[in-house]
């Protein structure tokens, strides 16, 4: 392996997972303390966005692939469970870039616009953090499965 790949695959964690997502965050241009937050979250605008994206994704990605293998024009991939799926699933509500690239066309008016970007940040967090907890209970309980063989 060369030092260019490396340094690819050792920076890649670093730039993916932190670099990236303060950057978002640093360009998102709106306050975020916790007066803030909960002004945001009592507008309706703002409550709609943050369900739409951490359940409605969730609930839409499912639902439809659930339909799909029913009616019988796909299924899941060999090794895939449901559980998996749902995890995938609620990786969906993530997605804040161009999220809050459609708040700056949708929205005029710099409050709304605000509101809505930090229900997008909230949701996107929210959202991470309800896959990763369903993939690594996922991934613990197969885990512990005993292997057949």
């Amino acid at each position: 392996m060369s030092v260019i790949e490396w340094l690819e695959h050792f920076f890649h964690p670093w730039t993916t997972f932190v670099i990236v997502p303060l950057f978002a965050l640093a360009n998102a241009g709106v306050p975020l303390g916790a007066g803030a937050i909960a002004d945001t979250l009592s507008t309706r605008t703002a409550t709609g966005i943050f369900f739409g994206l951490v359940v409605g994704k969730l609930v839409g990605i499912s639902a439809f692939a659930w339909i799909g293998t029913r009616i019988g024009i796909c299924r899941l991939p060999d090794g895939a469970t449901w559980r998996g799926l749902l995890g995938v699933a609620a990786l969906g509500g993530i997605g804040f870039t161009v999220s809050i690239f459609i708040t700056g066309l949708a929205f005029e008016g710099t409050t709304l616009q605000a509101q809505a970007t930090v229900a997008i940040l909230l949701a996107s967090l929210a959202a991470a953090t309800i896959a990763a907890s369903i993939l690594l209970a996922t991934t613990t309980s197969s885990a512990q499965e005993p292997q057949a063989g």
